[in-house]
């Protein structure tokens, strides 16, 4: 008798796990309205995008951020200001880097 509510129970924390994780895919819109990367160069390192690989790419805030690796994410994300007032200049120029590789 006890192993129906079990296997009820069981159902019912299966079907909130599978709800969770496809609603947490659920982030294509967000880069879908996202204003798109205008340069061809990693936002914190300057180097070329593509250079070592696929880019490691993110949206943040609402602007698609490109990098040329998961590494610089650490260094975007303890100052991030800094990289949007580059990226801003950057685009604002024309040009093609945000500046000098640090």
């Amino acid at each position: 008798m006890k192993t129906k509510p079990m296997l009820l129970i069981t159902g019912l924390v299966g079907s909130l796990v599978l709800t969770q994780a496809l609603v947490g895919c659920g982030s294509g819109g967000s880069s879908a309205s996202a204003k798109p990367y205008p340069l061809d160069v990693c936002l914190v390192s300057g180097e070329k995008l593509g250079g070592h690989g696929a880019p490691y790419v993110f949206v943040h805030e609402g602007q698609e951020i490109k990098l040329c690796c998961k590494s610089c994410l650490k260094d975007f994300r303890a100052e991030p200001a800094k990289y949007f007032q580059k990226l801003a200049s950057a685009a604002g120029a024309g040009g093609s880097t945000p500046g000098q590789a640090q």
